[in-house]
């Protein structure tokens, strides 16, 4: 284990998976969906995403879900196995070898399950108690992470880590990005290019200045990733090589900042997730990864399992294109929970709950048959369980699950600058590796990262981080020899 790496607090935890399933050699795939990237709006772009990677495939209008054509389907140890992304509905239950009961029965059980979790949340607000898990960093560099509050991550799918980096060390960070930005004129670039940014979320497509670079590849990111990664049920069988990702490598998904000034007349972001997860049964790793929900229901599925999360090719609604355990950002000013914050529905099963929803709507279980959602938002009952992070200082970080409903708070006339830098963990697999391809390049020029619009800001940027500015953690980010 590298030096840097954080010592286990547990063994991975042995959930039944899935049967190993291959995915089609024939490059079939449904037409790609459009939908707004992580955290922009997607009517805000200055371009189409195309959020698919992978050989033949192209954009297009949604496939109609009634479309008929032949399906191949094998047996494996869990029954049958589909091979097609492109069936009708019922095709999808017969490939399952189950029908719309069964589909009722789990989504009796993932209604109940998420009701009674939204009343747990709203249980704990009322009674003033935490619902977010808070984690020391103290605790991951020495392996001491409590059980039960390793359990509270489990089941509530996020987390808050306290003090990942020294506060001073945040401080100078936010000062130096204030420093790069302000002499580089990017608001005013970015305003110019953007006619909502004025009131717009103050996310903005920095990606390559000196401080992101430095925490991508910090020792306590380094830390904090690794324990985080081993939060997932990492023996699962079938993976490439014999593992669906590895939990000590990360590839440093290059990402945005937030700089969000006192008195922001800023909108937030409705509630959504980040992962192919809301779109639906359509999409085929969807089909996949929920296949052990219908068939065997909700004790047989794991919301932590990798398995065909993090293989190629990739089709989702949303604009990021890599696999990651968590989605993070790290804090480089004070946050209060009424700032405008980030806010969490802090239920893994969600998204699983919505895609049975889904299921079930184009079945007619509950009147006439309604197609899927394309990219679903979620619903009222899930809406309940919307809780604002705790607050946070600079060196604090935030994580959650990438199946994890979340939003953003609208801000006004807030008295605190709201500034953080996203920063997830991405951990090398095949997925992540195919983006990692052209980072480099990338980083050299300054240019904006596959997954975001080509604004490519900092190309002319003076300051911005160059590979003398890594280290051997960072070079590796990069596919860098040591």
């Amino acid at each position: 284990m590298p030096p840097e790496a954080a010592p286990l607090d547990r063994a991975p935890r042995r959930v039944p998976g899935p049967a190993r399933i291959a995915w089609p050699v024939d490059g079939r795939r449904s037409p790609t969906l459009l939908a707004r990237a992580t955290h922009v709006p997607f009517a805000a772009m200055s371009r189409s995403f195309v959020p698919v990677v992978g050989a033949g495939v192209s954009a297009g209008t949604p496939t109609p879900i009634r479309r008929r054509r032949r399906v191949s389907v094998e047996v494996s140890q869990r029954g049958p196995v589909v091979h097609d992304p492109d069936m009708t509905v019922d095709e999808y239950l017969a490939s399952l070898a189950i029908g719309p009961d069964v589909v009722a029965r789990r989504l009796d059980e993932l209604r109940a399950h998420v009701t009674a979790e939204v009343e747990a949340v709203e249980a704990a607000v009322a009674a003033g108690s935490p619902v977010i898990p808070e984690i020391d960093m103290a605790e991951v560099l020495a392996g001491t992470v409590p059980p039960p509050t390793i359990a509270a991550v489990h089941r509530r799918g996020c987390a808050v880590v306290r003090g990942t980096f020294e506060r001073a060390e945040a401080e100078a960070w936010d000062a130096e990005i204030a420093d790069y930005v302000s002499r580089n004129a990017f608001r005013e670039r970015f305003e110019a290019h953007n006619a909502e940014a004025a009131t717009g979320s103050r996310i903005w497509g920095v990606y390559w200045s000196r401080p992101q670079v430095a925490a991508r590849q910090h020792p306590n990111m380094v830390a904090a990733r690794r324990f985080l990664n081993r939060l997932w049920t990492l023996d699962t069988p079938g993976g490439p090589g014999g593992a669906w990702f590895d939990p000590d490598t990360d590839i440093g998904y290059p990402d945005r900042v937030r700089r969000r000034e006192p008195g922001a007349d800023s909108l937030g972001l409705g509630m959504h997730v980040d992962t192919p997860a809301i779109g639906g049964w359509t999409i085929l790793e969807n089909q996949r990864v929920f296949a052990p929900l219908l068939t065997g229901g909700i004790d047989a599925f794991d919301p932590w399992n990798p398995a065909y999360r993090t293989v190629l090719p990739v089709e989702s609604p949303v604009g990021c294109s890599v696999f990651r355990t968590f989605q993070g950002w790290t804090a480089l000013s004070e946050m209060e929970p009424d700032d405008g914050v980030l806010h969490l529905v802090p239920i893994p099963l969600a998204v699983a709950y919505r895609f049975v929803v889904g299921l079930a709507g184009e079945l007619g279980l509950d009147g006439e048959p309604t197609p899927a959602p394309r990219s679903d938002h979620g619903d009222e009952l899930l809406a309940r369980a919307l809780v604002p992070i705790p607050a946070v200082v600079p060196g604090d970080t935030v994580w959650w699950h990438g199946d994890v409903f979340h939003s953003v708070a609208d801000a006004t006339n807030d008295v605190r600058w709201g500034n953080v830098m996203y920063i997830g963990a991405s951990p090398w697999c095949e997925r992540n590796a195919a983006y990692q391809a052209d980072h480099l390049e990338r980083f050299r020029r300054g240019a904006s990262p596959r997954d975001f619009p080509p604004e490519d800001f900092e190309v002319e940027f003076v300051g911005r981080a160059t590979v003398d500015d890594l280290t051997g953690t960072g070079r590796a980010q990069f596919g860098l020899a040591g």
